[in-house]
């Protein structure tokens, strides 16, 4: 199965839990969020997220009820 690449647009379209690109972009900039590749250096650089990192990040983010403390 081949990962699909999306741009931040539509990585935001599809997991609207993700909130806004501004979101993604400050996450990108905490270092927070989910694992981007970046096809060139500085503010030119284009920005795409693999399906399967977003989800995974996704998966790292849910809390387990019933668990310890949070």
């Amino acid at each position: 199965m081949k990962d699909e690449f999306l741009a931040p647009a539509q990585a935001v379209k599809e997991y609207p839990v993700l909130g806004s690109t501004a979101s993604l972009a400050e996450r990108r900039w905490r270092g927070s969020g989910p694992d981007y590749i970046k096809t060139g250096e500085g503010r030119g650089g284009r920005v795409w997220y693999r399906r399967s990192a977003i989800e995974a990040w996704l998966e790292a983010q849910t809390v387990r009820t019933g668990g310890a403390a949070a």
